[in-house]
């Protein structure tokens, strides 16, 4: 356990129950703030550059910083400049939060890290944490060139040691990358070590734009592809797989994805997130077969683009008619 949280885990029974006890009655303050912040991001969706599917994984992130389970200076110093996040939003749901965890020591177990125990849907964006991280935190060094994919607010990269000497690669949505890049000069972020290559997944040939941006194809590469692919039709997240089985031998990408169960259930909670996500402008649209056994149309699935899976963690039962509904991947080049 890191320095960081070895201090932050009073997870007992007194605790959970002060601490609910506390977000009970700051429960009109938060859901106040929540109604201000989804209105932010409706509002300021057209033209802002700004993706609303990306502030959940930073907000994460910045929420595991502030109750010191997860390291994340850059993360803290972003989400207050979101353009889209209006501050009263941020200040009215996070600061009761932050208070009861002072209060109580408690912290709950979305924002617990690592993650442990079964991830249900709901808390998919934080369990993933956890699982990216392991494998950049193994991975690099060996490997001296990192390339995040669908980069959103992704924070990883400005926190890498100097000395493992790894280049880091950011590819993003042009409109997107340059919010990003305006918001981490105003946050005060130091992002000199990593090149930032602007690209369509669905309309432009991003590898192109990455070797010409200094990237070395015939050197190995960790290819991270975190909370993207379901935003993706088929053929855009087919043809980006098939790009990295093209690069050297030896290279990985690591991914989440959803099976083909979030697009068709009629579960209330899934039929609620089609309607948000395509609400902010960023519908649901891809996802692995869900026949059973979800690893084995995992398998098929990265065959048919090039790759050897490595590792997966399957989300969700395979019991009495479910069917899992998503999970996390590594996968390797041939």
């Amino acid at each position: 356990m890191s320095e960081f949280n070895k201090n932050n885990q009073n997870y007992g029974r007194g605790a959970a129950l002060a601490f609910n006890a506390l977000s009970i009655l700051m429960f009109p303050v938060m859901l106040v703030g929540y109604v201000i912040w989804v209105g932010g991001i409706m509002l300021r969706r057209q033209g802002s550059g700004v993706s609303a599917t990306a502030q959940g994984p930073l907000t994460v992130r910045y929420t595991e910083h502030n109750v010191g389970t997860r390291e994340d200076e850059a993360a803290n110093r972003l989400l207050p400049v979101v353009p889209s996040v209006p501050r009263l939003a941020l200040q009215l749901t996070s600061k009761p939060l932050f208070l009861a965890h002072r209060l109580t020591g408690y912290v709950p177990k979305t924002f617990r890290y690592p993650f442990e125990g079964q991830v249900a849907p709901a808390v998919e964006a934080s369990a993933r944490q956890t699982f990216f991280d392991e494998v950049v935190r193994r991975t690099l060094g060996e490997i001296k060139q990192f390339v995040v994919l669908g980069a959103g607010f992704d924070t990883r990269a400005y926190g890498l040691p100097a000395d493992l000497g790894v280049r880091s690669f950011e590819v993003d949505t042009p409109k997107t990358q340059a919010v990003k890049r305006e918001m981490l000069q105003k946050a005060g972020v130091d992002a000199s070590r990593v090149t930032f290559v602007a690209a369509d997944f669905e309309k432009e040939d991003w590898l192109a734009r990455l070797i010409e941006a200094g990237f070395d194809a015939s050197k190995p590469a960790l290819f991270l592809w975190e909370g993207v692919t379901m935003y993706l039709d088929r053929e855009a997240a087919q043809a980006t797989l098939r790009k990295i089985a093209g690069t050297s031998k030896g290279s990985m990408v690591a991914f989440d994805y959803f099976t083909t169960e979030p697009l068709t259930s009629s579960d209330l909670y899934w039929r609620y997130g089609r309607f948000a996500t395509k609400a902010a402008g960023e519908p649901l649209t891809f996802g692995i077969d869900s026949t059973p056994p979800a690893r084995e149309r995992l398998v098929e699935f990265l065959e048919s683009c090039g790759l050897a899976l490595a590792e997966a963690r399957i989300l969700g039962e395979e019991t009495n008619g479910k069917r899992a509904w998503g999970g996390f991947a590594t996968a390797r080049v041939k």
